[in-house]
């Protein structure tokens, strides 16, 4: 991992000179107008940000996980509707985990659901794994996944608990690495992050640069800032009667974001939220850009609600539109146009350390791709704050204040759309 600190510390100096020699361009040579007092310290906020979150993904990559002594059984929750085409090889990686005792537990709320047929194809092609099907629609609240995990944990046979993602794909040691992080009694819940896997096209890749590029440095951003007290929906782990302590998953049940309150309720219990080291491969499928858009819009939205003033603050990480802004409203200033082509260079530089840190390739021809993605999650960030309603699985939502969520109300009988709709 030396060379990617060297590529750090490179990038950072560059940057900063580069910085550096615009102000004194622009003292010297251009008496700075009111414009550029605005934005200049905005960009350099977006560049200190950036060289300090590619040094925090390079010491986060050094770290390696703690493998289970005691190898407790272990039973995995996963809730399931539908297939997009990768939940067989994404269920598979778990069926060949290196681990002793374990048991699966797959749950859809219907016969019919398309998940059904992958279950029963697995069940045929891996004989030695205690893998489940369980059937049942009860809900409990507005969350249809946290009903299906209710129901998923009533047929557990352990008490050390895994929740994972459908779309999440896991190596070997996976079981024994989250396992690992909750043999010590004060960790009452371990979560992992996750790292996208794109495909061909276009949405797909825009998509796992998202995650790759702005989610990780982000979420580990926030870790060092201040203690972990939430979790991620890639991994959860906890044992039962801490799940039970904290009222279980009815506690969350008419919540959109149950795996972050999750890991906030075991925090208050006293007990610590731990981020295991361990990566899983988030495979983002083939998607338009309108409903990339619209999945993103919906994570914003939930994070905004659940932490505002640092999620105002991530508006002053985007130097590469906020640079653009500039450019734009200074008609053509040389100190906005050397502040764009700083934080491109910064940004594309930082792919290559991020890119081997998360253990993915990135190819040179697909840099034209950073600006895009950076304009494209900052118009989704602006588009957040205006509105409180998502669209998850083809249901529409509204987002209260304190997170819990309800079907969008339709318009009164007066003919007045409910307040700050998308």
């Amino acid at each position: 991992m030396q060379w990617i600190r060297r590529i750090v510390v490179v990038a950072g100096a560059v940057l900063l000179a580069v910085l550096a020699v615009q102000l004194g361009i622009g003292v010297r040579f251009v008496e700075l107008s009111a414009i550029d007092l605005i934005f200049l310290p905005a960009v350099v906020v977006a560049a200190v940000y950036w060289v300090a979150a590619l040094a925090g993904v390079a010491r986060y990559a050094r770290r390696r996980p703690t493998p289970s002594r005691r190898s407790p059984p272990v039973t995995v929750l996963k809730p399931l509707c539908g297939d997009d085409g990768q939940l067989y090889d994404n269920l598979a990686t778990l069926c060949r985990q290196d681990y002793p005792t374990f048991e699966i537990l797959c749950g859809v709320r219907h016969h019919d659901d398309p998940a059904v047929a992958v279950i029963d194809r697995l069940v045929r092609d891996f004989p030695g794994v205690e893998l489940k099907l369980i059937v049942d629609d009860r809900t409990i609240g507005t969350n249809l996944k946290v009903s299906n995990l209710a129901n998923l944990l009533g047929h557990a046979k352990h008490d050390t608990l895994i929740i994972a993602d459908a779309d999440m794909r896991v190596g070997a040691d996976y079981i024994a690495a989250v396992a690992g992080a909750l043999e010590d009694r004060g960790t009452g819940m371990v979560t992992c992050l996750y790292r996208g896997v794109a495909g061909a096209q276009l949405g797909s890749k825009l998509g796992a640069m998202y995650i790759n590029e702005w989610f990780i440095p982000a979420a580990l951003m926030g870790t060092w800032i201040e203690e972990l007290r939430h979790a991620f929906g890639a991994t959860i782990a906890c044992r039962r009667d801490t799940l039970h302590a904290i009222g279980g998953f009815e506690a969350v049940a008419n919540h959109l974001a149950d795996d972050y309150l999750l890991g906030q309720m075991v925090h208050r219990l006293g007990l610590r939220v731990a981020l295991v080291p361990y990566l899983v491969d988030n495979v983002v499928p083939a998607t338009s850009l309108s409903a990339l858009a619209v999945h993103e819009l919906r994570w914003a939205r939930t994070f905004r609600t659940l932490r505002p003033l640092s999620y105002f603050c991530s508006l002053f990480t985007f130097g590469i539109p906020i640079s653009l802004l500039w450019l734009a409203m200074s008609v053509g200033s040389p100190l906005a146009a050397a502040a764009v082509l700083a934080h491109v260079g910064l940004r594309c530089l930082g792919r290559l350390v991020l890119a081997r840190a998360v253990g993915r390739e990135v190819r040179g021809r697909d840099a034209w791709l950073v600006p895009l993605r950076d304009v494209l999650s900052f118009l989704v960030t602006l588009a957040s704050f205006l509105g409180r309603t998502v669209r998850w699985n083809d249901t529409e939502l509204y987002v209260h204040p304190d997170g819990r969520v309800e079907p969008r109300p339709q318009a009164n009988a007066a003919g007045r759309a409910w307040e700050g709709s998308a």
